[in-house]
């Protein structure tokens, strides 16, 4: 299987290394890159001291875009900055290639359309990443909101925080996408897995009222801190369900609480922990403080290459995280007039 991947950062080279663990020699794999930095990242984001990238792994190089797509790649993963998605993944598209875009689909609804009927005409396989939908923690919640223990659901508190100059070590975060507006930074479009797995759960989001932006003495142009509250047709009931993102954390915090009418799930994904406590004080504790973080991304990609031999459908198509877009789009637009966004999908 002929493979483009287009940006060799952290997320660049996870699936490169994830590749080659899955499909061995069977995978013939390009890059295009712009940057051309050398450093090895091991599983855990270390950087591999003396190693260098291009002695490390087996790959062909090309200094633009059209040049790597002139050697038909059958599979293009898109893992540069999010600005720069969707003309990538139109590019690639048009040339009839299978796509892997790594999370958020793009920094604005531009071109999404298109891109779904240039999807859909061509009968291609596309994807967008988003590991979570993996996670054991979140698979364990879901099964736990189906079996129905809480009673109705009365009410979902939703965080994730974290220190965004922590998050990777060897460079510069104010440089870095997930800090520049250029980019498509911002704690919205950057930590939407929040948005994704809710919106998985409960279907999309009626209305949002958002409060936050550039809180913090960090060094950046986009928000930092936003606090939502969002409110979803779920189950002929309206559930209010409040989100609180943030770059400043320390330590991180990763959490989801449903609150129901018979007891409490509580999902930590710091912990790798998910608990149900019922009114009366009964405990179920489901423990994964053992699973690899590596693992949700191998499950992912096989997940993604099942669906390319005709094997799945993806969990996470186009469509699917176009309403997310639309969602963090309106978090952003609420956010800037300070009233609540209506939702029309």
């Amino acid at each position: 299987m002929k493979i483009l991947i287009v940006g060799l950062g952290s997320i660049g080279q996870r699936h490169l290394r994830n590749i080659y663990t899955l499909l061995g020699n069977k995978a013939q794999i390009s890059a295009y890159r712009t940057k051309k930095e050398s450093i090895v990242l091991t599983d855990n984001m270390d950087v591999e001291e003396g190693a260098r990238l291009d002695k490390e792994y087996e790959y062909s190089s090309f200094d633009t875009l059209d040049k790597a797509l002139a050697d038909s790649p059958e599979v293009v993963f898109i893992c540069n900055p999010t600005s720069l998605h969707m003309p990538v993944a139109l590019a690639a598209a048009r040339r009839g290639c299978h796509l892997f875009i790594e999370k958020p689909l793009s920094h604005n609804l531009k071109g999404i359309k298109n891109l779904i009927s240039l999807v859909e005409e061509k009968n291609l396989v596309a994807y967008v990443g988003f590991q979570l939908r993996f996670h054991p923690c979140f698979l364990q919640l879901k099964e736990l909101l189906k079996k129905g223990k809480k009673g109705n659901i009365l009410s979902v508190h939703i965080e994730n925080g974290g220190y965004l100059p922590g998050w990777h070590k060897w460079e510069d975060y104010r440089r870095s996408y997930a800090a520049c507006k250029n980019l498509g930074g911002g704690v919205v479009l950057t930590q939407m897995h929040e948005i994704d797995y809710a919106l998985s759960l409960f279907g999309p989001p009626e209305n949002v009222y958002a409060l936050g932006g550039h809180l913090s003495s960090l060094e950046l142009d986009v928000e930092d801190v936003v606090d939502v509250l969002m409110e979803f047709p779920y189950q002929e009931r309206k559930l209010p369900t409040f989100f609180h993102l943030d770059y400043l954390q320390r330590p991180p915090s990763r959490k989801c609480r449903v609150i129901g009418e018979k007891g409490t799930i509580t999902m930590d994904l710091i912990s790798k922990n998910v608990v149900f406590k019922d009114n009366n004080g009964n405990e179920e504790r489901f423990e994964y403080k053992d699973f690899p973080r590596n693992q949700l991304y191998l499950d992912e990609l096989k997940h993604f290459f099942a669906c390319i031999h005709g094997e799945a459908k993806p969990l996470n198509d186009i469509p699917e995280a176009f309403k997310g877009m639309k969602v963090a789009m309106a978090v952003k637009r609420s956010m800037g007039k300070r009233k609540k966004v209506i939702l029309k999908y």
